[in-house]
Protein backbone atom coordinates (compact mmCIF):
# COMPACT_ATOMS: atom_id res chain seq x y z
CA UNK A 1 0.00 0.00 0.00
CA UNK A 2 0.79 3.70 -0.43
CA UNK A 3 2.75 4.64 3.01
CA UNK A 4 3.88 7.87 2.44
CA UNK A 5 2.26 10.47 0.24
CA UNK A 6 3.68 13.19 -0.74
CA UNK A 7 2.08 16.37 -2.11
CA UNK A 8 3.93 19.01 -3.94
CA UNK A 9 1.79 22.57 -5.37
CA UNK A 10 3.12 25.64 -6.35
CA UNK A 11 2.50 27.86 -9.35
CA UNK A 12 2.61 27.33 -12.98
CA UNK A 13 6.32 27.02 -13.88
CA UNK A 14 7.10 26.51 -10.01
CA UNK A 15 10.13 23.54 -10.51
CA UNK A 16 7.25 21.46 -9.15
CA UNK A 17 8.17 18.37 -11.29
CA UNK A 18 11.66 19.46 -10.85
CA UNK A 19 11.18 18.70 -7.33
CA UNK A 20 9.12 15.47 -7.85
CA UNK A 21 11.60 13.77 -10.02
CA UNK A 22 14.63 15.05 -7.68
CA UNK A 23 12.66 12.99 -4.65
CA UNK A 24 11.58 10.09 -7.24
CA UNK A 25 15.19 9.74 -8.81
CA UNK A 26 16.79 9.28 -5.29
CA UNK A 27 14.75 6.32 -4.49
CA UNK A 28 14.41 2.89 -5.42
CA UNK A 29 12.30 2.89 -9.15
CA UNK A 30 9.97 0.11 -7.05
CA UNK A 31 9.85 1.75 -3.71
CA UNK A 32 7.88 5.41 -5.65
CA UNK A 33 5.11 6.40 -7.16
CA UNK A 34 4.09 9.54 -8.72
CA UNK A 35 0.95 11.46 -10.29
CA UNK A 36 0.35 14.67 -11.70
CA UNK A 37 -2.74 16.77 -10.91
CA UNK A 38 -2.90 17.74 -14.42
CA UNK A 39 -4.09 14.42 -15.88
CA UNK A 40 -7.60 14.54 -13.91
CA UNK A 41 -8.40 17.73 -16.05
CA UNK A 42 -12.46 16.62 -16.67
CA UNK A 43 -13.13 15.35 -20.10
CA UNK A 44 -15.40 17.30 -22.10
CA UNK A 45 -16.95 15.92 -24.94
CA UNK A 46 -20.16 18.30 -25.57
CA UNK A 47 -17.76 21.59 -26.40
CA UNK A 48 -16.34 22.24 -29.61
CA UNK A 49 -12.44 22.40 -29.84
CA UNK A 50 -12.64 26.19 -29.68
CA UNK A 51 -14.97 25.66 -26.67
CA UNK A 52 -12.90 23.21 -25.04
CA UNK A 53 -9.27 25.90 -25.75
CA UNK A 54 -11.20 28.68 -23.85
CA UNK A 55 -11.77 27.00 -20.37
CA UNK A 56 -10.58 27.87 -17.39
CA UNK A 57 -7.68 25.32 -16.72
CA UNK A 58 -6.43 27.32 -13.62
CA UNK A 59 -9.72 26.89 -11.66
CA UNK A 60 -10.39 23.94 -9.03
CA UNK A 61 -13.53 23.40 -10.96
CA UNK A 62 -11.35 22.14 -13.88
CA UNK A 63 -9.98 19.56 -12.20
CA UNK A 64 -11.75 15.81 -11.29
CA UNK A 65 -10.59 16.27 -8.00
CA UNK A 66 -13.32 13.62 -6.55
CA UNK A 67 -11.72 10.69 -9.06
CA UNK A 68 -7.94 11.95 -7.52
CA UNK A 69 -9.45 11.57 -3.95
CA UNK A 70 -10.59 7.94 -4.81
CA UNK A 71 -7.39 6.60 -6.16
CA UNK A 72 -5.57 8.25 -3.60
CA UNK A 73 -7.77 6.02 -1.28
CA UNK A 74 -7.14 2.79 -3.50
CA UNK A 75 -3.78 3.30 -2.94
CA UNK A 76 -3.41 3.67 1.03
CA UNK A 77 -5.59 0.67 0.88
CA UNK A 78 -3.49 -1.71 -1.38
CA UNK A 79 -5.09 -1.50 -4.49
CA UNK A 80 -3.60 0.01 -8.07
CA UNK A 81 -5.28 2.38 -10.45
CA UNK A 82 -5.93 3.48 -13.72
CA UNK A 83 -4.76 6.89 -13.58
CA UNK A 84 -6.23 9.11 -16.91
CA UNK A 85 -3.94 10.77 -19.66
CA UNK A 86 -4.62 14.53 -20.53
CA UNK A 87 -3.76 15.49 -24.19
CA UNK A 88 -2.94 19.42 -24.01
CA UNK A 89 -2.95 19.47 -27.57
CA UNK A 90 -6.83 18.35 -27.90
CA UNK A 91 -7.95 19.44 -24.71
CA UNK A 92 -9.36 15.72 -24.00
CA UNK A 93 -8.30 12.25 -22.04
CA UNK A 94 -6.71 9.73 -23.86
CA UNK A 95 -8.57 6.54 -24.32
CA UNK A 96 -5.64 4.76 -22.70
CA UNK A 97 -5.01 4.96 -18.93
CA UNK A 98 -1.59 4.96 -16.68
CA UNK A 99 -1.76 1.96 -14.52
CA UNK A 100 -0.36 3.26 -10.68
CA UNK A 101 0.69 0.51 -8.25
CA UNK A 102 1.10 1.42 -4.43
CA UNK A 103 4.78 1.96 -3.26
CA UNK A 104 5.87 3.34 -0.30
CA UNK A 105 5.99 6.34 -1.18
CA UNK A 106 3.90 8.18 -3.32
CA UNK A 107 4.09 11.81 -4.76
CA UNK A 108 0.92 13.77 -6.10
CA UNK A 109 2.13 17.13 -7.76
CA UNK A 110 -0.01 19.81 -9.20
CA UNK A 111 -0.37 23.53 -9.17
CA UNK A 112 -3.72 23.63 -7.42
CA UNK A 113 -3.11 20.04 -5.12
CA UNK A 114 -3.59 22.05 -1.55
CA UNK A 115 -6.32 24.17 -2.74
CA UNK A 116 -9.37 20.96 -2.55
CA UNK A 117 -9.68 20.24 1.35
CA UNK A 118 -10.24 16.01 0.38
CA UNK A 119 -7.24 16.16 -1.48
CA UNK A 120 -5.07 17.77 1.08
CA UNK A 121 -6.24 15.47 4.15
CA UNK A 122 -4.76 12.30 2.44
CA UNK A 123 -1.34 14.23 2.35
CA UNK A 124 1.15 13.52 4.80
CA UNK A 125 3.51 15.68 3.65
CA UNK A 126 3.22 18.68 1.52
CA UNK A 127 6.02 20.94 0.26
CA UNK A 128 5.07 24.58 -1.47
CA UNK A 129 7.47 25.37 -4.53
CA UNK A 130 8.16 29.22 -4.20
CA UNK A 131 9.77 30.47 -7.34
CA UNK A 132 9.64 34.56 -8.55
CA UNK A 133 6.93 35.11 -10.97
CA UNK A 134 8.60 36.03 -14.00
CA UNK A 135 11.38 32.77 -13.53
CA UNK A 136 7.64 30.99 -13.75
CA UNK A 137 6.50 32.79 -16.56
CA UNK A 138 9.09 32.53 -18.76
CA UNK A 139 9.42 28.73 -18.22
CA UNK A 140 5.49 28.31 -18.90
CA UNK A 141 5.94 30.30 -22.00
CA UNK A 142 8.87 27.82 -23.08
CA UNK A 143 6.61 24.51 -22.38
CA UNK A 144 3.83 25.46 -23.48
CA UNK A 145 5.30 26.28 -27.00
CA UNK A 146 7.93 23.87 -27.04
CA UNK A 147 5.76 20.75 -25.82
CA UNK A 148 2.31 22.15 -26.32
CA UNK A 149 2.32 23.31 -29.39
CA UNK A 150 1.08 26.68 -28.56
CA UNK A 151 1.67 30.36 -29.67
CA UNK A 152 3.29 33.13 -27.97
CA UNK A 153 -0.01 35.39 -28.50
CA UNK A 154 -2.44 32.54 -27.03
CA UNK A 155 -0.08 31.87 -24.08
CA UNK A 156 0.23 35.19 -23.22
CA UNK A 157 -3.72 35.56 -23.55
CA UNK A 158 -4.33 32.57 -21.30
CA UNK A 159 -1.69 33.77 -18.27
CA UNK A 160 -3.31 37.54 -18.50
CA UNK A 161 -6.81 35.88 -18.82
CA UNK A 162 -6.52 33.02 -16.37
CA UNK A 163 -3.37 31.98 -14.88
CA UNK A 164 -2.11 35.00 -13.07
CA UNK A 165 -5.85 35.70 -11.42
CA UNK A 166 -5.98 31.96 -10.31
CA UNK A 167 -2.37 32.11 -9.19
CA UNK A 168 -3.32 35.00 -6.98
CA UNK A 169 -7.13 33.51 -5.90
CA UNK A 170 -5.81 30.24 -5.14
CA UNK A 171 -2.24 28.74 -5.62
CA UNK A 172 -0.56 31.36 -3.47
CA UNK A 173 -2.95 31.79 -0.65
CA UNK A 174 -3.03 27.44 -0.68
CA UNK A 175 0.28 27.95 0.50
CA UNK A 176 -0.12 28.78 4.27
CA UNK A 177 -1.13 24.71 3.78
CA UNK A 178 2.50 23.83 3.46
CA UNK A 179 4.78 21.73 6.23
CA UNK A 180 7.74 23.20 3.96
CA UNK A 181 8.05 25.71 1.97
CA UNK A 182 11.23 25.37 -1.28
CA UNK A 183 12.32 28.97 -2.47
CA UNK A 184 13.62 28.41 -5.95
CA UNK A 185 12.58 25.32 -6.73
CA UNK A 186 14.67 22.54 -7.96
CA UNK A 187 17.51 24.52 -7.55
CA UNK A 188 17.41 24.50 -3.74
CA UNK A 189 19.88 21.53 -3.33
CA UNK A 190 19.73 21.90 0.92
CA UNK A 191 15.87 21.73 0.81
CA UNK A 192 15.79 18.85 -1.88
CA UNK A 193 18.86 16.66 0.86
CA UNK A 194 16.68 17.73 3.75
CA UNK A 195 13.91 15.88 2.59
CA UNK A 196 15.76 13.41 0.83
CA UNK A 197 17.47 12.65 3.96
CA UNK A 198 13.45 12.10 5.85
CA UNK A 199 12.69 9.85 3.50
CA UNK A 200 14.94 7.62 4.11
CA UNK A 201 14.21 6.82 7.22
CA UNK A 202 11.07 5.99 6.31
CA UNK A 203 11.58 3.85 2.53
Amino acid sequence: MAGLVIGIAGGTGSGKTTVARAIASALPSDRVAAIEYDAYYRDRPDLSDEARSQLNFDHPDSLEGELLVEHLKALRAGQGVDVPIYDFKTHRRRVETHRIEPTPVLIVEGILVFVDRAVRELLDIKIFVDTDADIRIFRRIRRDMEQRGRTFESVREQYYKTVRPMHLQFVEPSKRWADLIIPEGGNNRVALDLILAKLHTVV
